[in-house]
């Protein structure tokens, strides 16, 4: 990574410049994240040491995923050089790009100048053909679907990877770190550490740490079993073990493993792991085009009906309603006999002309997720 970047600026050591390509519904956070520690190199170091121009394909506004309308500083077809671009998403990527934004970011890296992904961006870049046999980072909501999607790159569950001319990260604060780590290494670990301080950033990630909270820390270290028992099941959601098996893998009997869930998950073993798989279905139907048949078995089911009862059930719609936004048609129709329990209740709590932000967030695999009430 130090080698690809000291190329930026070892010859005439002008400022280096980046472009920040944004998708419609582009989360604010991660271009934030991204943009700040920039600013605050510059104003720390006395010096220029980086410019940035935010750019949409055809030089208009656009809204970001919390409703905001940003100006960009140029159109793609105005840019100047670059020393890298980066594409910034959000939420709804699929809708929020096409064939010109794609063939624009491809011509951009046949410049060989850097070329990143930030929050959901990486989705372009993957199907730009951008990453192709490289490592790559992506928010964790969207590795099941890109994963399934594009076999030939090797996402992985870290904060953000840089893996020669290719920067990735997934969103929220990750950017911040990624974009401290580059200025460590082109410049100084102390001008780093002082841009944190600025920040009251307490500690600098690297590449190492993963996006999530792993489950060792919120259960502390005084249950190492049940982490154990909870990641293989994470890792064998296709085919999912039986709990028998799971108990002996753990060396613990088939009651313990049922008092270790209810005493620090709240639920049988079966209930959480079938929670597990029906939260990768639902990224899979939000996120691919996968028949639901293929989802069904992706995620340990042996029919389809099996598989629709089950995602009904404990969803409160059906697998082809999610795919097709069961959760606006849930607000919007009330008198829909099928969905009015769901639609009476209000558990979502905003009217059935939503914002756009809000009409944007429902595609989301995470909309809904968590039950808010009194």
């Amino acid at each position: 990574m130090a080698t690809e970047m000291s190329k930026m600026n070892d010859v005439t050591m002008r400022p280096v410049k980046f472009g920040f390509l944004l998708l419609e519904n582009f989360t604010m956070m991660a271009l934030a994240s991204a943009v700040e520690p920039l600013r605050m190199a510059n104003q720390l170091s006395g010096q220029e040491l980086f410019t940035w121009d935010l750019v949409t394909h055809d030089g208009q506004s656009v809204r970001a995923s919390d409703g905001m309308n940003i100006a960009p500083d140029c159109a793609a077809r105005d840019v100047d050089t670059l020393d890298g671009l980066f594409v910034v998403g959000g939420v709804n990527i699929q809708n929020s790009f096409g064939r010109k934004e794609i063939e624009w970011v491809q011509s951009m890296a046949r410049k060989k100048i850097i070329i990143g992904g930030i929050c959901t961006g990486s989705t372009l870049l993957a199907q730009a053909r951008l990453l192709e046999g490289y490592n790559a980072s992506a928010h964790w909501e969207c590795l099941a679907s890109l994963r399934e999607r594009y076999p030939g790159i090797q996402f992985n569950t870290r904060l953000f990877t840089i893996d020669g001319d290719r920067m990735t990260c997934s969103g929220g604060t990750a950017p911040l770190d990624m974009m401290l780590n580059v200025i460590s290494s082109q410049h100084n670990s102390s001008l780093a550490g002082a841009i944190s301080e600025m920040f009251v950033y307490e500690r600098m990630r690297n590449e190492a740490d993963p996006q999530r909270i792993p489950l060792r820390h919120l259960l502390h270290a005084a249950q190492p079993k049940l982490v154990d028992i909870v990641e293989l099941m994470e890792a064998n959601i296709e085919e999912p073990i039986e709990l028998d098996d799971l108990a002996s893998f753990a060396g613990v009997s088939r009651r313990q493993l049922e008092r270790l869930f209810h005493s620090y998950l709240g639920c049988t073993p079966s209930r959480y792991y079938l929670k597990l798989r029906l939260g990768r279905a639902r990224q899979l139907l939000k996120q691919t085009t996968l028949p639901v048949i293929e989802v069904a078995t992706a995620c340990g089911f042996v029919s389809t009906p099996h598989f629709s009862r089950s995602y009904r059930k404990y969803m409160g719609i059906s697998p082809r309603e999610e795919r097709m936004g069961g959760w606006e048609k849930t607000v919007a129709t009330p008198e829909s006999p099928e969905l009015s329990s769901a639609a009476n209740d209000n558990r979502f709590g905003f009217n059935v002309a939503m914002p756009s932000a809000m009409a944007a967030a429902q595609f989301e695999p995470s909309f809904g997720s968590v039950r808010v009430g009194h």
